[in-house]
């Protein structure tokens, strides 16, 4: 099968076709790395009793990934199984109790599935499980004491957007299937009887470069056959179905079970757009299926462009969690615009309760755009406004409805981790909903934190008095530990579960009792890398030219010894980050106590072939004095650039003259524009990245003007203009189907090819079947190989 062969442009130099390679491995020790067993997905039971531990597989065969795949709207689903397409499920489900220590296997799912997802039922004594066979997604039931799986219903889910559970009791809920009437797809002539037309008469409806949008009738013919589901009612005794089949989006039941809010989208629908900017209902319903309130209907919705835009239309429509069956929602007072549209006010929350008779109540108004709201009840709620134009974020403290300004509690930049309070404690109510832990005085919040600080992240757990505005620390990790607050099982009790790991020790849960100092193991996950052993790795700190402090993680060989080895090559990986405070950008992000996990994408693998790895290198790029980040991209990262080069080589391990350097998506577009605008590296890796902003003209990353808005910026950061000017050998790499915004694969070829033309040393590999990120087997031990090979030849120095 062709396909399954390697789909390279490889014509740096060789003279192979696109079919005459086949996969390659890397060497042994990468392999070995980088097929290390999956650490199981964990989950505990709401009782805390028990949990659940699903192994997986770490990547798909290439033969999953040649698996049928329609494109349709922004979605990729497979067409055989109703489902989202490229998800990797489990092989595998154990149930633990967490007291005893028994474990025991789920039994009864049919030979050869693929576990998909867990969900647990009211009472917190049973799972359902959702597995996949090869013609569709099913459910079962297991419970925690008899772990014997038995089908619920014949019926197959209908889960191109995800599987939809809503619990009415502890035996009944609804979910979505696959229409009876789904017999066959529709078919097509393959002569087309007319061309595509598609027409703009004086509207402005910039929008960025979406992927996999429809494109034609068939596409819109195939999107309703494959996402119109069926709404059904399980219970113990059959299904039921519930009004005519619609293309649903959403499926929420009230605290109170007695109402669902359901979301559809319909016709006319968008060749420019997703489907989740289609035209599209909101509707309440019983549980019979009546009509009980259509709440609103929209057309087609093109965000304008910019900072802090959004619907005009009313939207975040959900039940409030403390409410038996009260809906609120938000609606923008600017038009979704705020530069088109000043506003004292940008958005206002209403709410309305059932019977939905009464006028709506105003709940908050924002003056910044509405993020979310952590409800508790009628007397205490969170609210969190936010800005990207100026990254800045506001929580408040109000009372829902009362007419009062909310009191700031917390006026932060986003950007400013040290200063970030966290999360606030949530615990489940008697609607079995999240709502907020607060003392019975409202003054007092327990809060969970990453706790960046210039040491780096320490988690900690607060007490925080509202009155006060003061954070009382009662627990925080301690080196040389990373040790992260998982779950809060008991706020009164201060009983928590965390998730700890070191350097050498990888993540285990922990379950921990603070008020009587009692720490108890749950996991023993062992290292699945003893290949790493000796490996030293360190956090270190330097200074850019302008002053600004940045930070790396250095990895080196074990037994390294700079006096008798000598200068080692160096390979750097890096992602760019935009920020507007200086401050902001030099704070130290991560920490150097967690414990190492290898994944795909990881320079790490190349400590263990003798190189000085520098990985999350910081790439800040800092807007000041009124301007914006991007308008001086290419001098900054060229400082960030130098500055690494220049802490690596001061610590008397980096060899300057080889040295290089990588990124994926805007990791791989920094790369390009440092080897066409540097000859600080003797070869770049490139992988799923974008080269030519003119191709991306109305808008891309952080940067919100258009093209024409800002010709200069997309023109000087476009390394695509500079390609006679590159230095150092180029790898590119770029998955076949990248389904990313504006990372379209042409933008590698293109790329390509103008390097070509100018003689430059590159290599272009394509990788079949693979999205913007990767996972076939096949695909990754040859990315591997490839970036190997790259390494060894242009950076090491070996032929």
């Amino acid at each position: 099968m062709k396909q399954i062969l390697l789909f390279l442009l490889v014509i740096s130099g060789l003279s192979l076709s696109a079919q005459d390679m086949v996969y390659q491995r890397p060497p042994q020790v990468i392999e070995e790395a980088a097929l290390a067993p999956a650490r199981p997905l964990v989950k505990f039971s709401k009782s805390n009793e028990w949990m659940l531990l699903l192994d997986r597989e770490p990547y798909y065969s290439i033969n999953e990934l040649a698996q049928p795949e329609l494109r349709l709207a922004g979605v990729r689903i497979n067409p055989q199984t109703y489902s989202e397409s490229r998800q990797r499920g489990y092989t595998c489900i154990t149930i633990k109790h967490l007291k005893k220590g028994k474990t025991s296997t789920v039994t009864g799912l049919p030979v050869g599935c693929t576990i998909m997802d867990t969900f647990e039922y009211p009472s917190a004594d049973r799972i359902l499980i959702a597995i996949k066979k090869d013609d569709g997604l099913y459910l079962y039931s297991a419970s925690y004491h008899d772990t014997e799986a038995k089908l619920v219903s014949s019926r197959k889910l209908s889960a191109t957007l995800g599987i939809e559970i809503a619990w009415i009791n502890d035996t009944d809920f609804y979910t979505l299937v696959v229409p009876s009437g789904n017999l066959l797809p529709p078919t097509f002539h393959s002569v087309p009887i007319g061309p595509v037309v598609q027409q703009n008469i004086g509207r402005k409806t910039a929008a960025r470069t979406y992927q996999d949008l429809l494109k034609n009738k068939q596409d819109e013919a195939l999107f309703d056959y494959y996402f119109t589901s069926q709404l059904v009612k399980i219970t113990s005794s059959g299904e039921q179905e519930v009004n005519l089949p619609a293309v649903y989006t959403g499926l929420s039941i009230s605290p109170d079970k007695t109402l669902l809010l359901v979301g559809t989208v319909h016709k006319p629908y968008s060749y420019i757009v997703p489907m989740n900017n289609f035209p599209s209902s909101t509707t309440i319903i019983n549980l019979e299926g009546q009509i009980v309130k259509k709440v609103i209907d929209t057309p087609v919705v093109i965000p304008a462009m910019g900072y802090d835009t959004t619907s005009p239309y009313p939207r975040r429509h959900a039940w409030r969690p403390d409410k038996p069956s009260t809906l609120y929602w938000v609606e923008a007072q600017d038009g979704g615009n705020p530069k088109e549209k000043p506003v004292e006010y940008a958005d206002i929350v209403y709410q309305q309760e059932a019977p939905f008779t009464t006028l709506a109540q105003e709940v908050t108004k924002t003056q910044k755009r509405f993020n979310r709201i952590d409800w508790c009840d009628d007397n205490f709620a969170l609210l969190s406004e936010t800005s990207r134009a100026t990254r800045t974020k506001r929580i408040y403290s109000f009372k829902p409805c009362n007419g009062e300004m909310p009191k700031c509690i917390f006026d932060l930049s986003t950007d400013d981790n040290y200063n970030d309070p966290g999360s606030p404690c949530m615990v489940r109510n008697q609607y079995d909903r999240n709502v907020l832990y607060v003392d019975k005085n409202y003054s007092e919040l327990l809060m969970i934190s990453e706790g960046a600080s210039p040491e780096g992240d320490m988690p900690f757990i607060s007490k925080y008095n509202l009155a006060k505005n003061r954070n009382n620390i009662i627990w925080r990790c301690k080196a040389p530990y990373y040790e992260s607050i998982y779950d809060v099982i008991d706020p009164k009790k201060l009983q928590i579960i965390t998730v700890r790991q070191s350097q050498t020790e990888p993540a285990n849960f922990f379950l921990k009792d603070l008020k009587k100092r009692k720490n108890t193991a749950l996991t023993f996950f062992a290292n699945p890398y003893p290949m790493m052993k000796g490996v030293k790795k360190e956090k270190i700190r330097y200074k850019r030219a302008d002053g600004l402090d940045l930070t790396a993680t250095v990895y080196l060989p074990a037994g390294y010894d700079s006096a008798k080895d000598g200068r080692l090559p160096v390979f750097m990986w890096a992602y760019p980050r935009e920020y507007r405070s200086a401050t902001d950008a030099a704070q130290v992000r991560g920490s150097q106590y967690t414990f190492t996990n290898i994944g795909y994408g990881s320079p790490v693998f190349w400590v263990m072939r003798g190189y000085c790895v520098m990985d999350n290198v910081e790439m800040p790029i800092v807007g000041s004095d009124g301007k914006e980040p991007n308008d001086n991209y290419i001098e900054q990262l060229v400082m960030d650039a130098e500055a690494a080069v220049k802490a690596i080589t001061d610590m008397g391990v980096g060899d300057p003259d080889r040295i290089g350097v990588g990124g994926h998506s805007y990791g791989a577009f920094m790369t390009a524009n440092l080897l066409t605008h540097t000859k600080l590296f003797k070869a770049g890796i490139a992988r799923s990245g974008a080269y030519n902003r003119t191709l991306t003209p109305f808008g891309f990353q952080a940067e919100t003007r258009t093209y024409w808005e800002a010709p200069e910026v997309y023109n000087t950061m476009s390394p695509f203009m500079y390609a006679n000017k590159l230095s150092g050998a180029m790898l590119l790499v770029h998955g076949e189907l990248d389904n990313n915004m504006g990372t379209f694969p042409i933008q590698s070829e293109r790329f390509y090819q103008a390097l070509k033309g100018h003689g430059a040393t590159v290599r272009y590999v394509v990788l079949p079947l693979e999205s913007h990120s990767y996972s076939a087997k096949e695909n990754i031990l040859h990315l591997l190989y490839e970036e190997d090979m790259w390494l060894e030849k242009y950076v090491k120095g070996r032929q």
